[in-house]
């Protein structure tokens, strides 16, 4: 029955995940925490896993559209690709509850970074090639490193990124769901090496993820709206990140207290 729920969510999440450029892995995770699979073991890297079909069912889509500076991604691909695995190493040196003050942060960082940008125009940006390739070879790895550490593809770090760079809101989505599908699948082998796997979990969740990443990149290259695009994306963030604090506030708040009154 419980294979039967996460599916459906899965259904919905991709739908919504695969128009942003994002693989979904930030709630497919924490949703399946809910469910009551255990965070480190199965929803980590069936997240992983997911994230990576949703991005790259969606990616097939944009390529086709021709809506992905797949030269541009290389970089990315490479440094995140290294970076990813390294991430899914140090997971088991770090606490559930502490990796998921880890996610909260993030998500916070970049659901706020995606409201305060949806009210200004996509605009080009002139950026020198040696800084650019330095931002995307440096940028990359930390992302793949944050990615494979939380269980995440980072697109939610990738698209943020893109744009500073001057890539326009679509065309950022579009090849961050190119280079999401390289750093997920990358972190998704670290962890399959650690032992963490549930084959019926994951296999009733792709095909679920396939259908509804597929829908939403049509919806994305037809009906959406950049600005439509970043508000989306700012919200979910934010309220998955509320959502996840509230639930480990006690633990937090014992950590901060021990903090403070040891520095006082």
């Amino acid at each position: 029955m419980m294979i039967l729920i996460a599916s459906i969510c899965v259904l919905v999440l991709s739908f919504i995940f695969s128009m942003l450029g994002l693989g979904g892995a930030m709630l497919y995770i924490p949703v399946f925490h809910w469910l009551g699979y255990d965070f480190k073991s199965v929803a980590i890297p069936t997240g992983l896993l997911l994230n990576g079909v949703t991005a790259l069912s969606a990616a097939i889509f944009y390529i086709r559209s021709k809506m992905v500076d797949i030269k541009g991604a290389i970089p990315l691909i490479i440094s995140s690709f290294v970076g990813a695995p390294v991430g899914a190493y140090f997971t088991k040196f770090v606490p559930t509850k502490l990796l998921i003050l880890f996610f909260v942060i993030a998500m916070s960082f970049a659901g706020i970074r995606m409201l305060i940008s949806s009210t200004q125009p996509d605009r080009e940006k002139s950026m020198s090639y040696t800084i650019k390739m330095v931002l995307m070879v440096v940028g990359g790895f930390f992302v793949g490193f944050i990615a494979g550490l939380l269980g995440v593809g980072g697109g939610f770090l990738f698209v943020p990124m893109m744009l500073l760079m001057g890539y326009k809101t679509k065309e950022a989505a579009a090849t961050s769901s190119f280079v999401v599908v390289f750093s997920s699948f990358s972190g998704f082998a670290g962890h399959i090496a650690e032992g963490h796997f549930n084959l019926p979990f994951m296999l009733s969740t792709t095909i679920a993820v396939i259908i509804g990443s597929q829908i939403g990149a049509k919806v994305m290259k037809e009906k959406m709206k950049a600005k439509w695009i970043k508000q989306m994306f700012g919200i979910v963030l934010l309220a998955v990140a509320i959502k996840l604090f509230v639930k480990n506030y006690a633990y937090y708040y014992a950590i901060f207290k021990k903090i403070w009154l040891h520095f006082m």
